[in-house]
């Protein structure tokens, strides 16, 4: 049960853009900058690092939303996602995902949990200083979400199939629609 009053037909991080769209306007273009923004790293790539940093925040909503947003992205689909979930080194993405996904949770853990080696065993799999970057805002910025969404009480589905129409919708309209 919410915290606060929101709308009853809204999961998640909508029905907060919702009851205060004033901050919804902001943190929109931030996801649209970082997730659908100029990069080397796909869409689906980086919706994998959202969906990984928000499974490990324990946060439903973020982590089964942007997992079905990844699974319409990715070669592979949804098993993609639910093998880094599990088991970042045995996912099938590339060395350097993985290495990047590495960098991604110790974001999670806090900023200072990103050691040398990490940053180091991102660049030995030919992440650019961008990537590095992009990863760890990217990380950061779910780590506030996740709290929002999490903090407030929002509700949830917990069945992935749930989620589906919103993965689809999100990879074609973005996130300032939002």
């Amino acid at each position: 049960m919410p915290h606060i009053a929101l709308d009853e037909n809204l999961p998640g991080i909508t029905a907060l853009f919702a009851y205060r769209p004033e901050t919804a306007a902001p943190l929109g273009q931030l996801a649209e900058v970082l997730l659908r923004g100029p990069s080397s790293l796909s869409v689906g790539e980086r919706e994998l690092i959202g969906a990984v940093v928000s499974r490990g925040n324990d946060c439903t909503f973020c982590s089964r939303s942007h997992a079905a947003v990844a699974a319409e992205a990715l070669e592979g689909g949804l098993s993609v996602v639910e093998a880094a979930w599990k088991d970042v080194d045995g996912a099938p993405v590339s060395a350097k995902m993985k290495a990047l996904l590495h960098v991604a949770l110790a974001v999670r853990e806090g900023g200072k949990s990103v050691s040398e080696d990490l940053i180091a065993a991102a660049r030995a799999e030919d992440a650019t200083d961008l990537e590095i970057h992009d990863t760890v805002l990217i990380a950061a910025a779910f780590c506030l979400f996740n709290r929002y969404v999490d903090g407030l009480g929002t509700p949830a589905p917990d069945d992935q199939d749930a989620y589906q129409d919103t993965g689809i919708r999100l990879l074609e309209e973005g996130y300032t629609r939002l």
